[in-house]
């Protein structure tokens, strides 16, 4: 590993041109990933993305920042390059995995409490036995809004207790929904939804006054409504993003999570394991007598 190192950091200065400081930099980055794989008994020509992957969870266990765990993530993808030309290895394991800087950006979640205060609302509004539904439906399945205005009638499976989902790029998956969602879907299809459609016929589960399909820009709309009257400020996905942290917090594994949630990679998903562990470092320093 030694001498692939001083061959890479003599490849970035003289053929990359990079400055000192950088090269040095990227040195006690590999450095640093050289001696974990070494813990673990890993060859650099063997290297998977589950290496680089627990890797950064162990940056980030040790309290790196944000701005050294992306300066090593593109040190190690910089080396996959490099052993990519060099015949070294077949296949980049650092292609899909995503920058840190995203765990910086991932919307807050709402507490268990907050969502119970949203989702109860007594609101009597024309709309809300369809706009509950939506939001219960949101919370339940971890849905995106693109994915919850697209659902068909024919998607909702209520004997199985179900849906299937239109995910990004056209993927399809079955989702689980709530005995308590599917109740709140089915009063809105029995006491509202013929009412919005009168004569006309639509496809899609979730119609506006007109009989079209809903749109995500006129949900996002009810959403900030129902936000307020709850004391909460909403996001179009921060019901997504609960239903992720929350289930992890409840014992949910990253695989089943990372399927019902449709993310092509599980580094994706891996990102509400950070969320979590920052609600529990903040809960234990609230309750703990020596927090």
């Amino acid at each position: 590993m030694e001498k692939l190192l001083e061959e890479f950091l003599a490849y970035l200065a003289v053929e990359k041109g990079l400055a000192k400081n950088t090269v040095s930099s990227y040195s006690m980055d590999l450095s640093k990933f050289f001696k974990f794989l070494a813990s673990k008994k890993r060859r650099i020509g063997s290297l998977g993305k589950e290496d680089v992957v627990d890797f950064l969870d162990a940056l980030r266990s040790g309290g790196s920042s944000i701005a050294s765990m992306c300066r090593a993530i593109s040190a190690i993808k910089g080396l996959a390059r490099y052993m990519l030309l060099q015949g070294l290895m077949e296949e980049d394991p650092t292609e899909n995995v995503s920058s840190p800087r995203r765990w910086e950006t991932l919307p807050k979640a709402l507490s268990v409490g907050e969502v119970k205060d949203l989702l109860k609302s007594n609101v009597n509004g024309r709309l809300t036995l369809r706009d509950l539904a939506m939001l219960e439906l949101l919370y339940s399945s971890g849905l995106r809004v693109s994915e919850l205005v697209l659902l068909r009638v024919s998607d909702v499976n209520f004997e199985a207790g179900f849906l299937r989902v239109i995910g990004k790029g056209g993927k399809e998956r079955v989702v689980p929904a709530s005995t308590r969602s599917l109740r709140r879907v089915k009063g809105y299809m029995e006491g509202l939804r013929p009412k919005l459609l009168k004569d006309r016929r639509s496809e899609y589960l979730f119609v506006t006054s007109r009989g079209g399909p809903m749109t995500r820009q006129r949900f996002w709309q009810a959403l900030k409504g129902y936000g307020a009257l709850a004391g909460v400020k909403l996001s179009p996905h921060m019901l997504r993003h609960s239903f992720a942290t929350h289930m992890l917090e409840g014992g949910a594994d990253l695989r089943s999570l990372q399927k019902m949630l449709g993310h092509s990679d599980i580094s994706t998903t891996q990102i509400y394991t950070k969320v979590s562990m920052d609600r529990a470092k903040k809960v234990y320093s609230e309750h703990h007598p020596r927090g």
